[in-house]
């Protein structure tokens, strides 16, 4: 009885490996529905820079650029996606609160714009977050088209009365039905590609940031030089008022009226260096590098303005944010969750062959079953009503991030139209005629006709121009970046993390 069943049990055997070929559906093929990106794009040319296809994704995302916002002031390039998501590591150990780095350690004496983007890039911690979680992503997506494994099994009956004994060995498999896994792949892949969009995202942000806070840095150094500057002249005229004293030719309110605008310097000397110091903190936070030693900063201010055409910028960013195009994701993921939603009633169907022996009769048996449930009580309503309302609710979030992008954009451009115009007045006008004036002055204090008191007066006004004049440009700086980054900023702010988890094909196998 042994050896006759042996060959069943051989035969049913292969029959269950070359079973689940023929499950019925196409859960192994991807739907390509998606964009297909350039490879490489550059942020300063405001590309859309569109998430790579990733086990067959693709993408169809115009891919215009702007030249006006693009004036050299960065040469870093973007890498793509599916780089910054391959090469982020799974788990990474916490690291222990950070000590200064001197800027020997990093190889670096002075600092570009560049390299600090680049480093951003590399370090930022918001972003390695975002593509854990396009990683994570991914994973769902793989999992949720998988077919169910099959059932091996034995039966044995009426073991207690030799002779009568039945065994039987039998292979069941559940054929998911409606192609509901290549459904789930469908739902999945836009998940993923909406998380892809959110590390591209990340990266804009961070690259913001990484300029906002480099202009401001760098107009601190630049206050901090001249402060030092007049200084020195506020400490050569309290040396002179002194000498006049001595020669019987000035005042002791002119000395210390000297020595009051020589303190008030010292202020401003003082609070370019905190600026300077908390600019340089905060940038090196968003480039990932914590606690480094403070260096100088290569670079310059804009001092000329550029004309931007406002409304074709607004225009740019409507079409190319990364932000808008993760909202355009959600949206065809929630439609995809709707024609999944919609299958889920059609009943999976129940496969069972067996075969073995009948020792009562010294025959063998083959039995085959098949079943499936009927959709009576449950057609899945439910699901499809808050799918439909799901689907509402992402247009509907479309449609605020467009405005949110509108707003942003026009208060971005309102900061950009008001230090461009500051720029312009203190180039053109103002710092021109603070200079003739304490040119003027000193020429009449030499000749006897002005007080030493105008005099100081004529420096005060030169000095404190002049440290308008930078914070003008740095306004200006801040504002192009801003505008440049499509408004997206928040390099350290949480990302967006996936929503869905396998729970699609759990809800594919149930047959409910």
């Amino acid at each position: 009885m042994r050896f006759r069943l042996l060959p069943i049990l051989v035969a049913l055997s292969t029959v269950a490996l070359f079973l689940p070929g023929c499950a019925g559906t196409r859960s192994a093929t991807t739907t390509q529905t998606e964009q297909e990106p350039p490879v490489q794009s550059s942020l300063s040319d405001n590309p859309i820079v569109a998430p790579p296809s990733d086990n067959g994704l693709s993408s169809s995302s115009p891919t215009p650029s702007s030249e006006d916002l693009s004036s050299g002031k960065s040469e870093i390039r973007l890498t793509s996606a599916t780089e910054q998501l391959t090469s982020a590591p799974p788990e990474s150990p916490v690291p222990d609160l950070p000590m200064p780095v001197p800027n020997d350690a990093l190889g670096v004496s002075t600092w570009t714009l560049a390299s600090l983007e680049a480093l951003a890039l590399e370090n930022n911690p918001a972003i390695r977050q975002a593509s854990a979680s396009a990683h994570k992503a991914v994973g769902f997506r793989d999992q949720v088209g998988t077919r169910p494994n099959p059932t091996i099994g034995y039966n044995g009956t009426q073991l207690a009365d030799r002779g009568t004994d039945q065994h039987v060995a039998f292979v069941e498999q559940d054929i998911v039905m409606g192609g509901k896994l290549s459904r789930n792949r469908a739902v999945l892949n836009q998940e993923v590609q909406s998380q892809l969009w959110e590390v591209e995202a990340q990266r804009y942000r961070v690259l913001t940031d990484v300029r906002q806070r480099y202009y401001e840095a760098l107009a601190a150094q630049r206050r901090l030089a001249l402060a030092t500057e007049f200084q020195k002249i506020a400490a050569k005229g309290v040396e002179i008022a002194k000498a006049r004293v001595d020669a019987k030719e000035g005042s002791v309110p002119e000395v210390l009226q000297a020595e009051i605008q020589l303190n008030q310097v010292e202020v401003q000397r003082r609070q370019a260096e905190a600026a300077f110091r908390g600019a340089w903190n905060q940038l090196m936070a968003v480039a990932g590098l914590s606690g480094t030693v403070p260096g100088v900063l290569e670079g310059t201010l804009p001092s000329t303005v550029e004309l931007v055409d406002m409304q074709s910028v607004t225009g740019l960013a409507l079409n190319s944010s990364p932000e808008l195009q993760a909202a355009r994701a959600r949206v065809a993921r929630a439609r995809a969750n709707v024609e999944r939603q919609e299958v889920q009633a059609i009943p999976n169907l129940s496969f069972q062959l067996a075969g073995g022996v009948d020792n009562s009769t010294n025959s063998g048996m083959i039995n085959a079953q098949v079943g499936l449930p009927v959709p009576i009580f449950n057609r899945n309503e439910g699901n499809i009503a808050a799918a439909h309302a799901e689907l509402s609710r992402a247009c509907q979030e479309l449609r605020r991030i467009e405005l949110s992008i509108e707003s942003r954009m026009a208060r971005g451009a309102q900061d950009y139209e008001s230090a461009a115009a500051a720029v312009e007045q203190y180039r053109q006008m103002i710092l021109p005629k603070a200079e003739e004036t304490l040119k003027l002055s000193e020429e009449a204090y030499a000749a006897g006709e002005f007080g030493f008191l105008q005099v100081l007066v004529a420096r005060r006004t030169f000095f404190e121009s002049n440290l308008e004049y930078v914070i003008a440009q740095s306004n200006l700086a801040q504002a192009e970046a801003y505008l440049q980054g499509l408004a997206l900023s928040g390099g350290l702010s949480d990302t967006r993390d996936t929503d869905f988890d396998a729970g699609l094909r759990d809800q594919s196998l149930s047959g409910q």
